[in-house]
């Protein structure tokens, strides 16, 4: 009788691993209802919240471009730097105070 080795499962393969692989379910998000101006994200938060309020940016309203904000924060994830990460949550309160002023009226 000859013994067999057990092994626990095979290590994944490291290419798949690797930094800038799409393993991250964020990365096949596509949409094509909305495309922010380029470089949009890297300006003030004032530019930003008045950007993303427009039609063109976010025909669906205040609330998706809230949310297209801070899918761009969780994107970035580490790499985004905490001044960047103020200007970017500063847009997001500049637009939800926009949001509330209009449910009020």
């Amino acid at each position: 009788m000859t013994k067999r080795k057990t092994s626990a499962r095979k290590p994944p393969d490291k290419a798949s691993h690797q930094k800038g692989s799409d393993r991250k379910w964020s990365s096949k998000v596509k949409t094509v209802s909305t495309y922010p101006p380029k470089d949009l994200y890297s300006k003030d938060a004032e530019t930003i919240a008045r950007m993303m309020a427009t039609k063109k940016v976010s025909p669906k309203g205040l609330g998706s471009a809230i949310r297209m904000v801070q899918f761009y924060i969780n994107r970035a994830g580490k790499n985004l730097s905490a001044t960047r990460k103020r200007e970017l949550e500063k847009a997001k309160r500049i637009l939800q105070e926009k949001a509330d002023r209009r449910k009020q009226r």
